[in-house]
């Protein structure tokens, strides 16, 4: 059984005779976690290896754990800082802020593979254009130039843990005001003006990037549809200009931002359509259900390829060990440097 579209979630910290029934079905590729799943670092690793079980290819299984207000497991982790503070960093020594970047990439990375996580969706490579505050501080920096140089340093760091990293949101949420949690934000700019949104991206697939979401942001003078149900962002720019081969992710469909898409069948249809590989569904059994009944099953190879990929590379040291080595000391000690100082203003 190859690994489906649907990425879904379960409601606790043990796998249910519901979830597993729903996590054998066809269409499911993944689960994500959230932190009601999570009460310490060795029931996350049984609840991981419960759902590795179900199925072969094993389930994808992903959690946001970019840092700051955005870290789903924090008591038995390190507390990562929002991306800004990397961004800060680099504004006061470029060089070690590049450094600071690659050993948090890999501290994130490092400490979730020791519980089995596959997957983390960082970094957030959106600009900080001081417009977007559910962005906010979790961006690296207003410049793009600087935003690709920190993400490529968080990704070779996540990479030489044994995980993939996954940028988001794109083409970019910096610009627009709206949440797309609650709402559709829509973005008026043309395609031609929004160069310094892409520019990470470019250079993050220039360096293999594995992983994109895409954002439920509409931008009506280059597509409708927003971004994440579009195949003129998808296949055309992403795909083709950009020239990006690995897994391409929909922003959660339930969503705001996508609600005014029709159903959760068809949105699906619709993002599938786009080019999408992966379509998370989150916080809403009813509509897995729905989907799970009403969504067609099609054949997927490439995509099926491409998803088996994002699993995490085997043999990664347990917590125990992991605490023992070198790089994770180092890693601490620069995460504890940042730390302890206040408040800066970015250089844009």
């Amino acid at each position: 059984m190859s690994l489906g579209p649907l990425m879904v979630d379960i409601a606790g910290t043990q796998v249910t005779a519901e979830d597993h029934e729903v996590l054998r079905h066809p269409l499911v590729g993944g689960v994500i976690l959230f932190s009601r799943n999570y009460r310490d670092p060795q029931q996350l690793q049984e609840l991981v290896a419960a759902i590795h079980a179900v199925r072969s290819p094993r389930l994808i299984v992903g959690v946001d754990q970019e840092g700051g207000r955005v870290q789903r497991f924090r008591d038995g982790f390190s507390r990562l800082p929002a991306m800004r503070r990397i961004g800060h960093e680099y504004d006061l020594d470029a060089r070690a802020g590049i450094q600071l970047a690659r050993s948090l990439g890999w501290l994130m990375a490092a400490e979730l593979r020791a519980c089995g996580v596959d997957v983390s969706f960082a970094p957030c490579v959106d600009l900080d254009l001081g417009v977007s505050e559910v962005i906010g501080d979790r961006a690296f920096h207003a410049d793009a130039a600087t935003v690709g140089k920190l993400a490529v340093a968080w990704m070779t760091g996540m990479r030489e843990a044994g995980m993939a990293a996954t940028a988001k949101h794109f083409p970019g949420h910096g610009a627009v005001v709206a949440d797309s949690h609650h709402a559709l934000p829509v973005d008026r700019r043309e395609l031609a003006d929004m160069g310094a949104d892409l520019a990470p991206y470019r250079l993050l697939i220039a360096n293999s990037l594995a992983a994109v979401m895409v954002a439920h942001v509409q931008f009506p003078r280059v597509d409708p549809a927003p971004a994440s149900l579009s195949g003129r962002w998808i296949r055309d720019v992403l795909r083709g200009e950009l020239r990006f081969h690995g897994v391409v992710f929909a922003d959660d469909l339930s969503m705001g931002g996508a609600a005014a898409w029709g159903d959760i069948v068809s949105r699906a249809q619709l993002a599938l359509s786009a080019g999408c590989d992966m379509l998370p569904v989150c916080n809403n059994r009813a509509s897995v259900i729905g989907l799970l009944e009403g969504l067609p099953a099609q054949e997927r190879p490439a995509s099926g390829v491409r998803l088996v990929r994002l699993h995490g590379r085997a043999g990664s040291p347990a917590l125990e060990e992991l605490r023992t080595l070198p790089q994770w000391r180092q890693a601490s000690e620069l995460l504890a440097r940042a730390g302890e100082r206040g408040a800066l203003t970015l250089d844009a």
